[in-house]
C-alpha cells in the first residue's frame, strides 16, 4: 500500500504541474492580452492568486507522500 501512494505522489506532481500550465497558458495569459479592460483583473487572479495556492497545494501533498510521510507503518 505504501507503494501505491509513493506513485501516487507522483502523479500529485504531475497533475499540480499540470494545473498551472493549464491556469496560465488557458486563462491567464489570453486575458493578459485581451484589449478589454475587464479582463485584467481574472487575469490577475488566474495568475497571483489561484496558480499558487492550486500548484502549491497539489505539489506539497504529492512531495509529502513521496516521501512516505503517509506510512502507516509506524
Amino acid at each position: 500500500m505504501n507503494t501505491i501512494k509513493k506513485l501516487a505522489g507522483l502523479l500529485w506532481i504531475a497533475i499540480g504541474l499540470y494545473a498551472g500550465y493549464i491556469l496560465i497558458v488557458t486563462q491567464a495569459i489570453p486575458k493578459f492580452s485581451s484589449p478589454k479592460p475587464e479582463d485584467l483583473i481574472p487575469a490577475i487572479i488566474y495568475a497571483f492568486v489561484l496558480t499558487p495556492i492550486i500548484v502549491g497545494g497539489l505539489v506539497t501533498f504529492g512531495i509529502y507522500a513521496w516521501q512516505n510521510q503517509y506510512d502507516t507503518t509506524e
